[in-house]
């Protein structure tokens, strides 16, 4: 297994215990979980850089820039639990199934990763259960306390995209992606579509139907309601546009989560194929 050098000066990495996730509790009766899968660009400290460039970490393959900002801005304005990732999507990728090719990247938008390149099933395990999995079981003990406090749950997960993508400029400021429950998805979009300013994305930039990503795992295969919210990334690339779309989403949640629909447990399957047994 090669992986770069470690750079102890590296401002992305952690001397002490890297904990690959952080939970914001919030009130777990209150019905509502988010989740940002790509909050963070940071790596432990024994990975360096995986021998990238630091200018890499600044750009969408190592996180979603934004993304995090927005999504503690909203669980401090709700009240809402959170859970968000510590590490950067090119150590591991906790919104792809762990059979995913793209799992651990090796080229990423023109950006070959050294660090990479020679991973063994050995350390494709060791990231699995270091940092991936431990994401994935702080999501299910934020579903578990608010089944706890009797209410069932509802996710929104919360990304970023670049405003353009392979030359070709991307008009939505937003973009809601979901498989095939309606419930959380739909009214959001119609919510969001009467502000007649924006470019509202139906399953755009990207389709909702990723099998076995972190929607599919924690909301598909559980039948609680759940949306995923793609923000373009120039408009949350600063405090100023963070505070913005905090502002214009927390109402929107707050009244889509009052939707006593968005509070049951049903299953509506899902585009990909048949769904996963929990």
């Amino acid at each position: 297994m090669d992986i770069a050098a470690p750079d102890l000066a590296d401002p992305r990495s952690d001397g002490d215990v890297f904990e690959p996730c952080v939970t914001i509790p919030g009130d777990p009766a209150y019905g509502l979980i988010l989740l940002c899968d790509h909050a963070e660009n940071r790596l432990p400290e024994d990975y360096g850089t995986l021998g990238l460039p630091d200018a890499e970490f600044d750009r969408h393959i190592a996180f979603d820039p934004g993304a995090g900002p927005v999504t503690r801005g909203l669980a401090e304005r709700l009240g809402a639990p959170a859970v968000l990732t510590t590490f950067s999507r090119l150590l591991i990728d906790p919104n792809r199934s762990a059979d995913d090719p793209t799992l651990i990247m090796r080229l990423s938008d023109g950006a070959i990763v050294p660090g990479n390149h020679h991973v063994d099933a050995e350390e494709r395990e060791r990231r699995l259960a270091r940092y991936y999995e431990p994401y994935h079981a702080a999501v299910e003990q934020a579903i578990e306390r608010s089944l706890a406090a009797g209410v069932v749950p509802a996710l929104v997960s919360v990304h970023s995209f670049t405003p353009v993508w392979r030359g070709r400029g991307r008009p939505w400021q937003i973009g809601v992606l979901w498989d095939s429950d309606p419930r959380l998805a739909l009214p959001m979009v119609e919510r969001l579509a009467t502000d007649k300013t924006l470019m509202v994305g139906d399953n755009e930039p990207y389709s909702g139907a990723l099998i076995r990503d972190s929607m599919y795992r924690h909301g598909t295969r559980r039948g609680l309601a759940h949306a995923l919210i793609e923000l373009r990334q120039d408009l949350i690339s600063d405090p100023d546009g963070v505070a913005e779309w905090v502002d214009r989403l927390a109402p929107i949640l707050a009244d889509l989560n009052a939707l006593p629909e968005v509070h049951e447990v049903r299953h509506f399957g899902s585009r990909t194929g048949p769904v996963d047994p929990i």
